[in-house]
């Protein structure tokens, strides 16, 4: 199963990406602004989803909102 970006770059285990629009997150007083960087992301069973890490809580993240973020 290939798990995908906004762009349509592949994603792999403990790539890093970038949220593309500012996200509430559902259950929590925490807002993901634009331009934030997430790193060691996790693939998860559901192609168009990942799990990452955020201030020692776990959010499944849905791919359509994140844009892989290559080493330059």
């Amino acid at each position: 199963m290939e798990t995908k970006d906004c762009n349509g770059n592949l994603l792999a285990q403990g790539d890093t990406v970038m949220v593309n629009k500012t996200l509430k997150v559902k259950g929590s007083s925490l807002t993901l602004k634009q331009g934030t960087v997430l790193k060691n992301i996790r693939l998860i069973d559901e192609a168009d989803a990942i799990e990452v890490k955020v201030d020692k809580s776990v959010l499944v993240l849905k791919t359509e909102f994140l844009k892989k973020k290559f080493n330059e």
